[in-house]
């Protein structure tokens, strides 16, 4: 106790006074330790102060925790705060407890070492470790590598690099029609031998015939540069992939759809003897908790990074079974809203060859999320709509109106018709009877015919040339010129940031972010974003002509110049709608094409 308090009796706890005529006995009610003990709750305290701390800085800086030893209790939840981690395969657990005092705690020896609680076995398919190295020398190895990806500082530039092959080269790498097939090799390239047959047929076999290494080693590059990739949370929710990436020396963060299925592990518990390992199989294209999940997870990772975002989507949807809805499907799915919502680097949001976007999955990604950082294209041979083609047709063209079109188009059908009316006027049932066998028969027969006719007639309500025709892709990018395409839309959406900082920062609080970007769009008119020349506007109808006609109209009616000068910023503005407070240069319908053309900057 504190000496001072012990030496005044009169100030001690009423109960631990000596009563009068009673011998001095005092009671020891508190120890407070020597100061600076941090011995109990202040502990505690500081463990909190820590942990607050670590969590902010996650959204100040890009944090990064490389596990190479023990982490117990606070250091374990500190782990996991900064959410980027890297752990060593052995000696190096996440634990809250360590399994000595979880045995004392059951009463008997059920854990044999901590490594079954939190080592890699546990955290890697889980998501709480990202990355997982053999050593020390390549867990520091995994984290210089992590870092190259990212800027410096919060608002730095991106660490750009020289690209290890040309960004106009060709995408030779390209998925088969209903063959699955690694993701990764869409994005990263892989040798001949584990190329779809579709590679050699659009002519990479010349690529194997002039390598002078033997053919099936020869390399089939995908969109990424040559060896750029690094895929992390690679061990949690498989159905979807996500990782970093370089495009043009450029560093990008992406996500992309697993179209085969995966297998889910639920590890058995020792503690409890009834529990057993079991394993879920997952279908490709689809997301369920875990993943939806580990989307908007990544999602959040790459805005706190800085990074540029490429979201390669092939989703049908989202699982919506008693056991998802229970995992928290609509929870998972919803987050993916909310960090696309936040997100603040350019989103580019694809669908590659041969995939498809529908409902939900959608609705989640669609660029009017984030109108400012998003936006939405589809490869050549891409599908998007609400429902598959065979579903639409289950409900908007049953077989009840599939045999009425046949009673209205075929020939052999319409003469049965006429004959079964007039057996019926002559009330002759035997050969009514006869012709309405023919009717069923002629109706078997054509009905695949018609059921696929009808497919078909769905699907085609569902091609990119639609998607651009309605306005909801900007372009149709062709899959072989997307990695050149990207790369300049890239480029020039990364200046365009730039310059709308530099504005936002020069108005003195007369613009947002958001106003300064569809000026800077309005002053750089957007030519490469039209496979047609503007002339062709004038008698197309389409909402994305209109919508383009709409914009270009309102631009032309308003002009603001913000200049700074020293330390005053000095700003003119007109505008013929009220509340507005436009930014642009003043333009003439025809301006230079995006490359050529420079953004108004502010000095």
């Amino acid at each position: 106790c504190d000496s001072s308090i012990v030496a005044d009796p009169d100030a001690l706890p009423v109960e631990a006074r000596r009563k009068k005529g009673a011998p001095a006995i005092y009671k020891v009610t508190d120890v407070y330790g020597r100061p600076g003990a941090d011995l109990g709750v202040e502990n505690l305290r500081g463990s909190g102060t820590i942990a607050g701390e670590t969590a902010k800085a996650y959204r100040d800086v890009v944090t990064l925790t490389v596990v190479v030893g023990r982490s117990v209790g606070i250091g374990a939840y500190l782990v996991r705060l900064g959410h980027r981690t890297i752990q060593r395969r052995a000696n190096s657990p996440i634990i809250l407890t360590g399994y000595l005092a979880l045995n004392k705690l059951l009463g008997q020896a059920v854990y044999n070492s901590n490594d079954q609680l939190g080592g890699p076995s546990i955290m890697f398919p889980n998501g709480v470790s990202h990355l997982v190295a053999g050593d020390h020398l390549d867990a520091v190895a995994k984290c210089l590598k992590w870092l190259s990806y990212v800027p410096a500082k919060r608002g730095a530039p991106l660490p750009v690099t020289t690209p290890a092959d040309p960004v106009d080269r060709l995408v030779d790498w390209r998925p088969s029609p209903n063959t699955p097939y690694d993701p990764r090799h869409l994005l990263a390239g892989s040798s001949l031998k584990d190329a779809p047959p579709q590679n050699i047929v659009n002519g990479v076999k010349d690529i194997a015939a002039s390598s002078s290494s033997p053919e099936n080693n020869a390399f089939v590059p995908g969109f990424f540069d040559r060896d750029s990739l690094t895929e992390t949370l690679a061990g949690w929710a498989k159905t979807v992939v996500v990782g970093r990436a370089r495009l043009g020396g450029i560093p990008v963060g992406f996500i992309v759809t697993e179209n085969r299925t995966a297998e889910a592990q639920h590890p058995a518990d020792p503690a409890d003897p009834s529990s057993s390992e079991t394993f879920t199989n997952q279908a490709g294209q689809v997301w369920f908790p875990d993943s939806a999940h580990k989307t908007a997870q990544a999602i959040a990772d790459f805005d706190a990074e800085d990074l540029p975002l490429f979201i390669f989507a092939n989703w049908r949807g989202f699982s919506g079974g008693q056991r998802d809805m229970f995992d928290e499907i609509l929870k998972f799915g919803a987050q993916i809203v909310d960090r696309l919502v936040e997100f603040k680097k350019p989103v580019f949001v694809y669908i590659p060859p041969l995939a498809e976007l529908r409902g939900g999955a959608w609705v989640v990604v669609d660029p009017t999320i984030n109108s400012d950082v998003m936006e939405m294209y589809a490869a050549d041979e891409a599908r998007g709509g609400v429902l598959e083609p065979q579903g639409l047709v289950e409900i908007k063209f049953r077989e009840k109106e599939l045999k009425a079109m046949m009673h209205r188009l075929d020939d052999t059908l319409k003469s049965l018709d006429a004959a079964l009316t007039e057996a019926r006027s002559d009330a002759d049932s035997g050969r009514e009877a006869a012709l309405r066998s023919k009717v069923d028969a002629r109706e078997k027969i054509l009905l695949p015919v018609y059921t696929s006719v009808a497919v078909h007639f769905a699907d085609l309500h569902d091609t990119p040339g639609r998607m651009k025709h309605v306005g909801v892709v900007r372009r149709v990018v062709e899959w072989k010129h997307a990695r050149s395409f990207f790369y300049r839309r890239l480029q020039r959406r990364l200046l365009e940031f730039e310059k709308r900082d530099q504005l936002v920062a020069a108005s003195r609080g007369l613009l947002t972010k958001a106003t300064a970007s569809q000026e800077l769009q309005g002053a750089l008119q957007d030519d490469d974003d039209d496979d047609d020349d503007d002339d062709d506007d004038d008698d197309d109808k389409s909402p994305r002509v209109e919508n383009k006609k709409r914009r270009r109209g309102d631009h032309d009616k308003r002009a603001v110049v913000v200049a700074d000068r020293g330390n005053d910023s000095k700003s003119t503005r007109s505008s013929t709608s009220s509340g507005s407070t436009p930014l642009s240069t003043s333009r003439s319908r025809r301006s230079p094409s995006p490359r050529s053309a420079r953004a108004p900057a502010s000095s």
